[in-house]
């Protein structure tokens, strides 16, 4: 876990992380007001299992119920289509803002650099997410009993690490900030090796000095 954490550290740069950031805003401002307001018309207002924290079994039959037909069926084409692309857009932008923050937040000891891979978790669990309660509305009238058991869980530990999420890009620009208050700047720029200030030193000193 820490390699793969370290590998998406090393990838996260700034202009990747702008232009995720970038993507997402974009996301938020012209797509996602769009598609939930073509899903609540389509669903008939009664509501998702993707935009609820906690939920039963008889809740997500009876969403299927209140769906009807063209409902389910409209259902199926947003988790396969639109849910395809956002938690990836989500997904990356969390990850390279956190990844490119938290090096500039913390040591390269630090358990917190661990933090970037809480969005991934998050992507992956809304995939599962789709896939169990896609099963509930491809079976209905059928009831998906271990289906639609699962999807609660997973839907609210996807939330939680999306907000968890948000909330280690915070607690990193806040970890930056202190550091730049106090003046220690960033982790990388502190640690230099014995032989890099014996060098510097050697260079204050001056050739003549050294072989005295």
């Amino acid at each position: 876990m820490s390699h793969l954490s370290s590998r998406l550290s090393s990838l996260s740069s700034g202009r990747l992380a702008l232009a995720a950031l970038a993507l997402f805003v974009l996301f938020m401002i012209f797509v996602l007001p769009a598609q939930a307001e073509v899903s609540s018309r389509q669903l008939a207002g009664a509501g998702s299992p993707d935009m609820s924290l906690i939920y039963s079994a008889d809740d997500i039959h009876g969403w299927a119920e209140a769906y009807g037909a063209d409902g389910r069926e409209a259902y199926l084409r947003v988790r396969w289509s639109f849910d395809l692309a956002w938690p990836i857009v989500y997904g990356l932008f969390l990850v390279t803002a956190v990844s490119w923050v938290g090096r500039r937040a913390y040591r390269a000891e630090s358990w917190a650099n661990l933090l970037n891979l809480v969005p991934i978790a998050a992507v992956l669990l809304d995939y599962t997410e789709n896939v169990l309660t896609s099963m509930v509305m491809l079976r209905y009238p059928n009831e998906s009993v271990v289906a639609a058991t699962l999807a609660s869980p997973v839907t609210a530990v996807k939330w939680l690490c999306v907000g968890g999420s948000f909330i280690a890009l915070l607690a990193g620009v806040l970890a930056w900030i202190w550091r730049l208050l106090r003046g220690t700047g960033s982790p990388d720029g502190q640690l230099r090796s014995s032989g890099e200030v014996n060098a510097s030193a050697q260079q204050a000193l001056g050739p003549d000095k050294t072989r005295q």
